[in-house]
């Protein structure tokens, strides 16, 4: 089972969108009337945050009777989620929901599709996604992530070692840097060390030096599978991501260059999933 959001975020969530109670259901006076609240796809989906959308309609005073976890693959016209209360909680509820469920679900399913295109050509290849994700939605987006079936790449800076060109800039140069890795591994003896290459020439340097994962950045694609090639004569044991520019359209290209890990942030940005909701009064 997926991770759930803690209580704190379902409430800003709720608080940030009805501050001060739903004027509108107020004013027609039909709060206290009794309802149901039904979520459907309208398209193939994969769902995510289905318990939290639930959470989100309780907070607000309705009963969840039914949902589909999140991670589910649906076709689409499949109820996946229904709550009965008063027209005040539903109506409080709906849009909260609703949002939190097409953006994550839109993030999922392009995670989805974009593990299947990658695996049909190389069923070894790990997806795992960057930190790029909305400031403020990070939560949201990995559960998304996760429930399409990748990875994180790095949740943050604090617990993965990863060595950009920036970094080496303030250590006398790449060369300088390669020559005190066997330091900083034993340093960090729990963590695995990762440096960015952005050239063949690079690349090789860091594959001879010991490096357990070089990530290739926005190399051709047709470089790229003879640089994986040569990676592995030198440094066998290591693993070899590419990143840089992947989506939907080009992953089985980088896929089938025989990288171990594909590492893109395309899965965030794009159209959320299409949902249908119905309200309506029940006895």
């Amino acid at each position: 089972m997926l991770y759930c959001l803690p209580d704190s975020e379902i409430e800003r969530f709720v608080e940030e969108d009805v501050p001060y109670g739903d004027l509108t259901t107020s004013l027609l006076g039909i709060g206290e009337q009794r309802g149901e609240i039904l979520f459907t796809t309208r398209d193939e989906t994969t769902i995510c945050c289905t318990e939290e959308a639930g959470r989100v309609l309780q907070k607000c005073g309705a009963r969840t009777s039914f949902l589909s976890p999140s991670g589910s693959h649906l076709q689409a016209g499949v109820e996946f989620l229904k709550a009965e209360g008063s027209a005040r909680a539903l109506h409080a509820g709906w849009k909260v929901a609703l949002n939190l469920l097409e953006y994550a679900s839109g993030i999922a399913t392009r995670t989805s599709r974009i593990i299947q295109t990658a695996k049909r050509v190389n069923p070894a290849a790990v997806v795992v996604t960057t930190r790029k994700s909305f400031p403020g939605t990070k939560k949201v987006a990995i559960k998304a992530i996760t429930a399409g079936g990748a990875q994180p790449h790095r949740l943050g800076l604090s617990e993965t070692i990863l060595v950009f060109k920036q970094h080496t800039a303030f250590l006398g140069g790449l060369d300088a840097f390669l020559a005190t890795v066997g330091e900083l591994r034993a340093r960090a003896a729990e963590k695995v060390v990762m440096v960015e290459a952005e050239n063949e020439d690079e690349a090789l340097r860091v594959a001879r030096a010991g490096v357990p994962v070089i990530q290739i950045d926005k190399m051709p694609i047709p470089d790229l599978g003879q640089v994986v090639k040569r990676i592995r004569e030198i440094n066998p044991a290591a693993k070899v991501s590419a990143a840089g520019g992947i989506n939907e359209a080009n992953v089985a290209e980088y896929a089938a260059t025989g990288v171990d890990i594909i590492v893109l942030s395309s899965v965030y940005f794009g159209r959320p999933a299409d949902i249908g909701v119905r309200i309506v009064p029940k006895n």
